[in-house]
């Protein structure tokens, strides 16, 4: 099996086409003249996305182009913040085969959407013997749906297929969110590479939060709104029980501790584990989720604090590096765990670069991760996803 050649490029110039054109030249020089069998932007939406993909165009031809909008990214060691630049990744080689496809209407059929991308991409990828794949998927970030979507397109693809991908952000302004499959930017919608591989792929997520209060149950909730838990106040229930010495410790008041992003709620699975769902209180006083709660779930509050956040980047990127020839480690991280990190945010990516070595790292902060190898789940907050090839 041939290597997987890749090469990336970034660029914060302020004009749109000029940051396409100069981060995508830097990538093609990575491929050594190879044609791009695969190209992967990343950008803020400061820019005009139009003319940023137009500008990638120009210079990668012909090659499939999939991304998404940010809150922040980042390759190798070089992290950028959110509203900053725009970064390519280019690969080819590898014995991979790469479909890419769209799919419109995940605000009112998500499960569909995500069946029609999952068929559309695999066809895309063409004929080939190659026995092993994963999906990637890359969602508009402010519609919902995101589990039926990926409900959807693991029925498709079957329990074999992991899948691994993110949400889109929007430099935190939550307002609108886009996604690209060549130079088209596109809403409501998800984006699709179904990889086909010679080898078997593995999806790694962790998340390094842990319980601080007992479990209890959701009585009443509506869609990312949670009313009620165990029949009070879903708000008063949060507020009550955060640790005022825990806050203290960190250098923060109580109010401030309910108001931040470093307490959660987290969903027990049926093995125990948790799916973090992230939490805010609104202006208007109730407790929103940026992912559905379904009212009957049982939960737990979770916290996390950097050294515990830091902590499962090791582990991560270990898990996903499997056979210790892998290029590229695709990597989408929380944009909770961005603000949670704060000025420390350098050292997660220093870090994750450290741990995998010869593989280069290419991250999307997101609005949600997703992640789903067995079991129901498969729309993470708060977590690290990896996916190396």
């Amino acid at each position: 099996m041939s290597a997987l050649l890749h090469g990336t490029g970034s660029s914060d110039v302020a004009g749109s086409g000029e940051a396409g054109r100069a981060a995508a030249a830097a990538a093609l020089v990575g491929l050594a003249g190879a044609e791009p069998a695969l190209v992967v932007v990343y950008a803020s939406v400061r820019y005009d996305l139009t003319e940023l993909l137009a500008g990638v165009a120009a210079v990668t031809g012909d090659a499939p182009v999939v991304g998404a909008t940010s809150t922040g990214h980042f390759v190798g060691r070089e992290l950028s913040a959110p509203g900053t630049g725009v970064v390519v990744l280019a690969l080819a080689g590898g014995g991979y085969r790469f479909g890419v496809a769209a799919a419109h209407g995940m605000s009112t059929r998500p499960g569909e959407v995500g069946a029609e991308v999952v068929r559309a991409a695999r066809a895309a990828s063409g004929e080939h013997d190659l026995p092993h794949a994963a999906l990637l998927l890359l969602a508009d970030g402010l519609v919902g749906g995101q589990q039926d979507v990926i409900g959807g397109a693991h029925r498709v693809a079957g329990a074999r297929v992991p899948i691994v991908g993110g949400v889109a952000g929007d430099d935190w302004r939550l307002s609108s969110t886009s996604v690209f499959l060549g130079g088209e930017v596109l809403n409501d919608a998800v984006v699709g590479v179904w990889i086909a591989s010679p080898r078997p792929l593995r999806v790694v997520s962790a998340h390094g939060w842990t319980p601080v209060g007992p479990p209890q149950l959701v009585t009443r909730a509506e869609g990312t709104v949670v009313h009620e838990i165990g029949g009070r106040p879903a708000s008063e229930v949060y507020a009550g029980a955060i640790d005022v010495q825990e806050a203290a410790r960190r250098g923060i008041s109580h109010g401030e501790a309910v108001e931040e992003s470093s307490y959660a709620l987290g969903v027990i699975e049926p093995d125990g584990s948790h799916l973090v769902r992230a939490i805010y209180v609104a202006p208007g006083g109730e407790l929103n989720s940026f992912e559905p709660v379904a009212t009957f779930s049982a939960v737990q509050l979770m916290s996390a604090d950097r050294p515990a956040l830091l902590r499962v980047v090791d582990d991560v990127a270990r898990a996903a590096l499997t056979t210790g020839e892998e290029t590229v480690l695709l990597t989408f991280d929380c944009a909770a765990r961005q603000t949670i990190l704060g000025e420390t945010i350098g050292e997660e990516v220093e870090r994750l670069q450290a741990a995998a070595g010869q593989a280069t790292c290419f991250g999307l902060y997101t609005y949600g991760e997703f992640a789903r190898s067995r079991g129901a789940g498969g729309v993470h907050n708060a977590t690290l996803t990896a996916l190396a090839l």
